[in-house]
């Protein structure tokens, strides 16, 4: 690649890292709820709801990394033609169908909600390990294949790649768990209340099937892609970088510490500069060899390559914990570089549990006895690290000023519940206020009641959020 083509990539690459984030979805918002049309008897309605949450869902960030490997797989492959790819694919997809099911209707008999289940280490570490392997493979360490005994035994049965994609459909189950959102949410209490298993199966497997048409589209329609040529060589390295970066992202939400480092480092540098200064890590990645430069041509070629991908991995997990972080970082603020903020900001006056501690439900019980002395309505918010809508709510409607100033005008006491380790006095507390998926923002009226509406389930925007808050300062009589 010569110099001027490889600084127009650099750049492209360094563009997108700072902007991209901010584009992507979260997924289904409060509004898509497919559980009140099965509680209705509309079945055919509430798997439409299911459908579309799932196509909602493929389009978030937990999901879309896995669409362009899903290129790589299916269609950057020897010639083959559609009618294979159409078997992959399927596999893929099935795979992907059968462990929402399992996995889903497990959760629906246990309590749990589905993505907490990314909170157990040893599924985090698997999932992490495979995404390593699979970025080696990228990056032509090794190539994605069964042993040849066992090839032999699939041929009979359809080929060598179905188990393959079978495999690889189920992880991606896994990987959307953060973006799930209150579909799959009223889904699993519905599951959970009929205890038709056969029913929930289904209907999950629906949902899996929508998460699964960009995967079908893509793995079909690029079959026939050119195969030749260097630039899949650098295609690969893109994907692989990516299935770093997102390994390193499940490690960091698994571990306390490298979470808290990434938010702290993520507070001291504030979004703006975060994103640019991700966007120049990444034009340097690129320009050192990232991309155009391989692991296989010598020890050179190998270093540069790896310092290349180290400091776009390093740019990638930089910008995740600065989308999340105020608009002035500390850092700057402290090196009189920049002014703190003036304007009101959102206050969260109690956080349950707190760093290295365990939930205290006479602590908790202690505060809401306080606001309905006072007369304060409470705002509870169930947030996990690994919800990527809990985010969303902090990164976009909490700091808007209608929120803010609904909230310091009705004087809500604002409870940030943390639920993203779990214990059993804090599955209590969920099953206290039926919580049955995150992010769940519950309001307890001035008068000490636990309203089950308004509530609100899943990413809401700050207009309709804030007039949930005015119904829940104005419940049961309560003076507004």
């Amino acid at each position: 690649m010569d110099a001027k083509k490889l600084g127009l990539v650099a750049v492209l690459a360094g563009v997108a890292v700072a902007v991209v984030p901010w584009l992507l979805p979260t997924g289904p918002n409060a509004g898509l709820d497919a559980a009140r049309f099965l509680e209705s008897g509309s079945l055919a309605v509430g798997a439409a709801v299911v459908f579309a949450g799932g196509l909602l869902t493929a389009l978030t960030p937990c999901v879309y990394p896995l669409i362009p490997i899903t290129v790589s797989v299916f269609g950057a492959r020897k010639a083959e033609g559609r009618g294979r790819a159409l078997l992959l694919t399927s596999a893929y997809i099935v795979g992907m169908g059968v462990v929402f099911s399992a996995l889903g209707i497990l959760a629906a008999k246990t309590g749990q909600a589905f993505g907490a289940l990314l909170g157990h280490p040893a599924v985090v570490a698997g999932l992490a390990v495979f995404l390593l392997l699979l970025a080696s493979s990228m990056f032509g360490a090794f190539e994605l294949a069964l042993p040849s005994a066992l090839q032999t035994k699939l041929t009979s049965v359809g080929g060598t790649g179905l188990l393959g994609a079978l495999l690889m459909g189920s992880v991606s189950g896994f990987l959307a768990a953060p973006c799930t959102g209150p579909v799959l949410t009223g889904l699993l209490a519905f599951v959970a209340k009929t205890a038709n298993t056969t029913l929930g199966a289904t209907l999950l497997f629906i949902y899996a099937l929508g998460i699964g048409v960009p995967f079908f589209l893509i793995g079909v329609f690029t079959v026939r892609l050119p195969r030749g040529g260097v630039w899949m060589e650098w295609v690969k390295s893109v994907l692989g970088i990516m299935l770093v970066a997102l390994a390193f992202t499940y490690l960091k939400d698994a571990l306390p510490w490298a979470r808290d480092a990434v938010k702290g480092l993520g507070a001291q540098v504030g979004q703006m500069p975060g994103a640019a200064i991700a966007a120049v890590l990444v034009v340097a990645g690129v320009l050192v060899g990232a991309v155009h430069r391989s692991f296989k041509e010598g020890s050179r070629e190998f270093s540069l390559k790896a310092l290349g991908v180290a400091l776009v991995v390093v740019a990638l997990v930089l910008r995740g914990g600065a989308l999340d972080a105020g608009p002035v970082g500390a850092l700057w603020v402290r090196m009189g570089l920049a002014e703190p903020p003036r304007a009101p900001s959102w206050q969260w006056h109690h956080v349950m549990p707190a760093k290295q501690a365990t939930f205290s439900p006479e602590e908790f019980d202690k505060v809401l006895a306080q606001a309905k002395a006072e007369g304060r309505p409470v705002l509870i918010d169930f947030f996990a690290d690994w919800c990527a809508a809990c985010k969303e709510l902090d990164r976009e409607t909490y700091p808007a000023a209608e929120v803010i100033s609904t909230a310091t005008e009705g004087q809500f006491l604002n409870i940030k519940i943390d639920a993203t380790n779990s214990e059993d006095a804090l599955d209590a507390l969920l099953e206290r206020f039926g919580v049955e998926g995150l992010p769940t923002v519950a309001f307890v009226s001035p008068k000490g009641e636990v309203l089950t509406k308004p509530r609100v389930t899943g990413f809401l925007e700050p207009s309709p959020f804030a007039e949930e808050m005015k119904k829940a300062r104005c419940s049961a009589g309560s003076t507004c």
